[in-house]
C-alpha cells in the first residue's frame, strides 16, 4: 500500500471512528414536531441573509470514486462549524446532498422550509438533512455553538465550503 492509499485508509478509519464515539451516546434532535410538518416550502420561508459569525472548516474529505464504494463525482466530508451568537448560517438546500448534523456544543435554531416552527437544537443531538430539507440556521443565544456536519458533496464543486 502506498503512502497515500494508507492517508486515506487511515483518514476514514478516523472519521468513522469519531462517528461512532460521538453518534454512538447521542440523542436524536426531536426536529420538527408532527404536528407542524408541512409540505416543502409551506414552513419557514428562505432568508437572504447572507453567512455572518460563522467559521466553516473542512476537517477531512475523501474522493469516494477511489474508495471500494465507487461513488464518482462525490466527495464524503466532515467539517466543523462555529456559530458566534447571532451568527447565521444562510438558506441553503440538501436537494442532493444529504448530512448529519451533530451539535457538540450550545443551542442554535433551525429555520426549514418542511416545518410551520423554528427548531431549537442542542448540544448532544443529531439532526438528519435529507434531500427534502431546505432551511438556515442562526444563533439566538450568548454563546458559540459548534457543530460537526458530515456530508456527501460533490467532488470538484469549486466551493468546499458549500454550506
Amino acid at each position: 500500500m502506498n503512502a497515500r492509499n494508507l492517508r486515506k485508509a487511515l483518514s476514514l478509519c478516523g472519521v468513522a471512528a469519531v462517528s461512532a464515539v460521538l453518534f454512538s451516546a447521542t440523542a436524536q434532535a426531536e426536529g420538527c414536531p408532527a404536528d407542524k410538518r408541512v409540505a416543502g416550502g409551506a414552513g419557514q420561508k428562505m432568508s437572504d441573509a447572507k453567512a455572518a459569525g460563522v467559521t466553516d472548516t473542512v476537517i477531512g474529505a475523501i474522493n469516494l470514486a477511489n474508495e471500494p464504494v465507487a461513488i464518482k463525482d462525490r466527495t464524503f466530508r466532515l467539517r466543523k462549524l462555529v456559530v458566534e451568537p447571532g451568527g447565521v448560517v444562510p438558506w441553503h438546500s440538501h436537494g442532493d446532498r444529504p448530512a448529519i448534523i451533530y451539535i457538540v456544543s450550545g443551542e442554535i435554531t433551525e429555520y426549514a422550509s418542511t416545518c410551520a416552527v423554528p427548531i431549537l437544537h442542542k448540544a448532544g443531538e443529531a439532526t438528519e438533512e435529507t434531500h427534502e430539507t431546505a432551511h438556515w440556521w442562526k444563533n439566538l443565544g450568548t454563546t458559540t455553538v459548534v457543530l460537526l456536519s458530515a456530508d456527501l458533496l460533490h467532488a470538484g464543486g469549486g466551493d468546499d465550503h458549500v454550506m
